[in-house]
């Protein structure tokens, strides 16, 4: 049996914060607002693996009023997400993945990435497509007030 997740994840620059994406600290003036590491990456493909087992959100299993999550690394929520799965029987058959920014340019960071995030999940390279993309300089992301990311998620009854 198979299940399909899709998760989309959108967090603000702001000055005075690390860009970390993927589980990898991206050189830049700015990082993203959020109560925790504002992964936009690993928060989109964490809620397309809890969507593809009908299971709550990100937001529901780690909430930001809990301040055990101030500022966590976002690869520790992810483990804990992929062990959860493996609990239920799954295992991640593959993840397509977009970060949407404007600046700075994803593409010299992708393969680190997927280096990172490859050895948590336990899946090889060839398992995960990770693609970045710009908005055209419109809306938001476009003019460099915010970076998102969606992810689907194929998981396999083992």
């Amino acid at each position: 049996m198979y299940r399909i997740g899709l998760g989309y994840d959108i967090h603000k620059l702001t000055e005075g914060r690390d860009l970390i994406i993927g589980g990898v600290k991206i050189t830049h003036e700015k990082g993203l607002l959020g109560h925790s590491d504002a992964d936009v990456l690993i928060h989109a493909i964490i809620d397309a693996m809890l969507g593809a087992l009908a299971l709550a959100d990100i937001g529901t299993l780690f909430p930001d009023t809990d301040p055990k999550y101030k500022n966590i690394d976002s690869t520790i929520l992810l483990k804990h997400v992929y062990e959860l799965i493996q609990t239920k029987g799954y295992a991640i058959e593959n993840i397509d993945s977009n970060i949407i920014a404007q600046r700075p340019k994803m593409m010299p960071y992708i393969p680190k990435m997927k280096e990172t995030l490859c050895q948590i999940l336990n899946i090889e390279e060839d398992r995960l497509s990770i693609k970045a993309k710009t908005n055209e300089k419109m809306d938001a992301v476009g003019q460099e007030q915010a970076i998102q990311a969606n992810a689907s998620v194929l998981l396999k009854k083992i």
